[in-house]
């Protein structure tokens, strides 16, 4: 695999701002997500929400670290007024994320930046979970 640290880096500031748009897509939807169904599911969403603040303000590190600027920039938040869509919306991106990440780590190991691929590892095995508890809560 051929890539260079201003690549990783741009690719980086492009996963910090999937975890913004996660963080705020998750806290609005556990804001209007209604059903009796999901009414223990909601305290959740919110775990998952600060979750992706820690992801975000790991990958901030870690990009300041390899020499880049941490970018303010966030991605697309889906909403919906079905509560069941907006769930299959966080599958979604959480989805993307694993296989994201599982691509950046390949990028990390690399570049032979193993202190990035261990704090990306971390950050997947959080990103599958999520997957799994809304898996789960979907009946998939």
């Amino acid at each position: 695999m051929k890539i260079t640290k201003e690549e990783l880096l741009a690719k980086l500031n492009k996963d910090l701002a999937w975890e913004y748009a996660a963080l705020i897509q998750y806290v609005q939807h556990a804001s209007v997500i209604t059903g009796a169904e999901y009414e223990s599911f909601i305290a959740e969403l919110l775990v998952h929400a600060n979750e992706e603040m820690q992801h975000a303000t790991n990958l901030c590190e870690q990009i300041d670290f390899l020499g880049g600027v941490p970018a303010v920039d966030v991605q697309t938040i889906k909403t919906s007024s079905d509560s069941t869509e907006m769930l299959e919306q966080d599958l979604e991106g959480e989805l993307d994320a694993v296989s994201r990440y599982k691509e950046r780590i390949a990028e990390a190991e690399a570049l032979r930046e193993y202190g990035l691929r261990r704090v990306l590892e971390d950050i997947l095995i959080m990103e599958e979970e999520h997957a799994r508890d809304l898996m789960t809560v979907l009946g998939k």
